[in-house]
């Protein structure tokens, strides 16, 4: 891969990522509220394990239908004051999760929460990578962990608001998407700013030198990929807590704090990725990721309560650091279509995530819920399609 221009951006604006990466922080906050409280959703209104799946399914799948649709449309006419209604839209679905008296209401609040998702993510990663002055890795890991401490912050607010408070005190995080409606209003501002400055300038278009089919190829890789990581997340992130209640009897509250112990290894891991592919390649850092977690998964069901917080901790770690990666490693595949690449993948994470989530409940009604965690232990064995992509110097080759 050569590039024909020198990028825009010469220097890395922090200021523009980390205000990315807290806005991801809040909403990756409002959004994992819904996954916190289902135990207690699942005890007031007696709800079965397919029932949570499908809370989940209806949430991801909105979001992974409707991410590529929006990063499509921006890579063509980009919205920078989307962003704060997408929050808008998260807010709203918070109001209805607080309120809800049914079912069917419930399922409406997480579709809304999954529509401000949708908006959020394609935009807000463009704004990262256009200010990360060629640090690509380092910008996608400081944008991405912000949505991991979000998604780990979650469930602590539910365990010691939520639960002790009751449903509706859900309602009192529309103040944080107030706070992430003024900041994202500031971000999309300076995004006008850079796109006026840049107007009359040519962007620098990456020239790509490998075949189509294998550009292909490599981007169904790398799909599958997220698919594998995404289904054993699916399996912590809505299951964990049932699973240590009913194999340790334990309370609510400490089977949440166990679950942010993973999703707060799953943070460090994000940080960690994206650098460390800066410096040694995003190939090298997927092959350690997806591959190298396997013996700490294959360890996890038959681990004791200490050993299961370790190993739960070691795996997060090692699991989240491929997602940047990836996601950086299919940006350069497909160049001057961040906003696409960026919803198919964040789209594609929870999709994936929810789909998953909606089988493993059924297969937890019917086999239990460690079975369940036995048969996810072997998932990434996948991380051996990796040796299927191409090397940098076959992408850096000259035309």
């Amino acid at each position: 891969m050569t590039s024909t221009a020198r990028p825009i951006v010469q220097t890395t604006v922090y200021p523009v990522i980390l205000a990315a990466g807290l806005c991801h922080l809040l909403n990756d906050v409002l959004q994992s509220l819904l996954a916190a409280i289902y135990p207690m959703l699942k005890e007031d209104y007696s709800l079965d394990f397919w029932q949570i799946g499908l809370l989940t399914l209806t949430f991801q799948v909105t979001a992974s239908l409707l991410q590529p649709v929006v990063g499509l449309y921006t890579d063509r006419r980009p919205m920078p004051q989307s962003l704060p209604f997408g929050m808008a839209s998260s807010m709203c679905g918070l109001l209805l999760l607080a309120y809800a008296t049914s079912y069917p209401v419930l399922l409406a609040g997480a579709a809304l929460i999954g529509i401000g998702s949708a908006v959020f993510h394609p935009e807000a990663s463009r704004v990262a990578r256009l200010a990360s002055g060629g640090r690509y890795g380092l910008a996608q890991s400081l944008f991405q962990v912000g949505g991991n401490f979000g998604t780990a912050i979650g469930p602590l607010l539910a365990a010691f608001i939520v639960v002790p408070r009751g449903q509706s005190s859900v309602a009192w995080f529309s103040l944080i998407a107030l706070v992430g409606m003024i900041i994202l209003w500031q971000v999309g501002n300076w995004y006008s700013r850079y796109r006026a400055a840049n107007a009359g300038r040519t962007a620098a278009v990456p020239v790509v030198t490998l075949p189509r089919n294998r550009v292909l190829l490599a981007l169904v890789v790398l799909a599958l990929l997220v698919f594998t990581k995404n289904i054993y997340t699916a399996s912590i992130h809505s299951y964990y807590t049932f699973y240590l209640i009913e194999k340790f009897d334990v309370s609510v509250q400490y089977s949440q704090m166990m679950l942010f112990v993973f999703l707060g290894a799953m943070a460090l891991g994000t940080v960690l990725g994206g650098p460390l592919g800066d410096r040694v390649g995003s190939r090298t850092v997927i092959w350690f990721s997806i591959l190298g977690v396997l013996p700490f998964t294959l360890a996890l069901p038959y681990a004791d309560l200490f050993w299961s917080g370790a190993l739960s901790f070691i795996i997060g770690v090692i699991l989240a650091s491929a997602f940047p990666a990836i996601v950086v490693f299919a940006q350069e595949l497909v160049p001057g279509r961040v906003g696409m690449i960026a919803g198919i993948f964040f789209g594609f994470a929870f999709g994936m995530g929810g789909i998953a989530a909606a089988v493993l409940g059924v297969l937890a009604d019917t086999q239990g819920i460690e079975w369940v965690y036995k048969v996810c232990s072997y998932l990434p064995f996948l991380g051996l399609l990796t040796i299927l992509l191409p090397g940098m110097k076959e992408m850096r080759a000259p035309a």
